[in-house]
């Protein structure tokens, strides 16, 4: 048996941002240009007039302040209002292992290995851009990886997933060293028209490097202890699929196609499911809470980390003790824990041990325990 451990990350953030005021801009003429075209409709009760957006609320709601993606123009286009992407030709590589790459870049280096070191290669993201081949499999022949690849998709959670599988993989010596990649394009799945849900959501690329801890060359974590759960929901949902077109109404703009989410279910619903998860997985791995020097937390809701946060602390979170990154990234789905662990970890100490904790749609949650080395 082998002891993983995490000995690179990498952040690649997109070059384009949109701020809450931009949004809200781009929003409310698409609800005046809505309102407007049903306006009948409207007065006779048959339709529902859509309501404004105010940057206000989306703090309030959210504490989503901008979010980075890779097209804004497409978006803020009050008559479009998703991004525009060129069509690629089937012999260069896909969106999502170029930016894949970006971020295995820096994390690659951080551990001081190069693409031709990994022998296992996990794309763990909430969509992929097609079922196959496996991005993953595209990602390995970039790098110019060994062994082998996969994709793996549990929603939010699939980093924390990802990162099991591949530190299992290490422990049992079927693999030496793993990548596991985060490519978030979530702005080609999320519907800005809608109010509710129209400022979650923001691209990005992780990548955590996992090695034998014999083989590290420098400063890194050891994976002490992992954990994943799941329990079926339907709050949190997409219905888009192969099997669409085969529905009688499956060519048409269903809504349900994209992003849907009840909100307040799933806050409800899954705050106590993450907060005993991570409280039973500390437990029973020897750790209480006066041990945790930090959580990096996924990144979905402001409301819902400061309450995971005090129940598994049994107090409010001091300064740094639960960074928050959500403000400037927004919800990067798989991605937003990993940032948060890559960008608020280099000032602790040998021996100070901290948790990685995502959780999403399914419902699904993993936790990593880490140990700084």
């Amino acid at each position: 048996m082998y002891t993983p451990a995490i000995t690179g990350t990498g952040v690649f953030t997109p070059p384009e941002t949109i701020t809450n005021d931009e949004l809200v801009k781009a929003f409310n003429a698409y609800v005046d240009l809505y309102n407007a075209e049903n306006a009948e409709a409207i007065a006779a009760g048959e339709v529902e007039a859509k309501e404004y957006s105010s940057s206000e609320f989306i703090f309030k709601a959210s504490g989503i302040e901008q979010r980075y993606v890779m097209e804004k123009d497409g978006i803020l286009d009050p008559t479009r209002m998703y991004p525009h992407f060129r069509q690629r030709s089937d012999d260069e590589p896909g969106i999502m292992t170029e930016i894949a790459l970006k971020a295995c870049k820096t994390a690659l280096d951080q551990a001081g290995i190069g693409g031709e070191d990994i022998d296992l290669v996990i794309c763990a993201a909430s969509n992929m851009e097609r079922a196959y081949p496996a991005v993953a499999i595209e990602i390995q022949k970039e790098l110019g990886a060994g062994g082998f690849a996969f994709d793996m998709n549990v929603a939010c959670s699939s980093a924390t997933f990802g990162i099991q599988a591949a530190a299992d993989m290490i422990r049992a010596g079927s693999v030496r060293r793993a990548i596991v990649v985060n490519p978030e394009i979530t702005s080609g799945h999320l519907e800005w028209r809608d109010r509710d849900c129209h400022f979650i959501f923001g691209d990005v690329a992780t990548a955590t490097v996992l090695e034998r801890e014999e083989d590290a060359k420098g400063d890194h974590w050891i994976v002490r202890s992992t954990r994943c759960a799941t329990q079926f929901s339907n709050n949190i949902r997409n219905n888009n699929g192969f099997l669409r077109r085969n529905r009688p109404d499956g060519m048409k703009d269903r809504r349900d196609m994209q992003f849907m989410q009840n909100g307040r279910k799933v806050f409800k619903e899954v705050v106590p499911m993450v907060s005993a998860h991570i409280q039973q997985h500390m437990a029973d791995t020897g750790v209480v809470a006066g041990d945790l020097r930090r959580m990096w937390l996924h990144q979905a809701n402001k409301a819902m980390n400061d309450f995971i946060g005090r129940k598994v602390l049994g107090r409010d979170p001091e300064a740094g003790e639960q960074p928050n990154i959500l403000q400037d990234y927004a919800n990067t789905s798989s991605a937003g824990s990993i940032i948060a662990f890559s960008k608020h970890s280099e000032d602790m100490q040998k021996g100070d041990i901290g948790l990685i904790c995502s959780f999403g749609a399914g419902y699904s949650v993993g936790s990593v325990i880490v140990e700084r080395a």
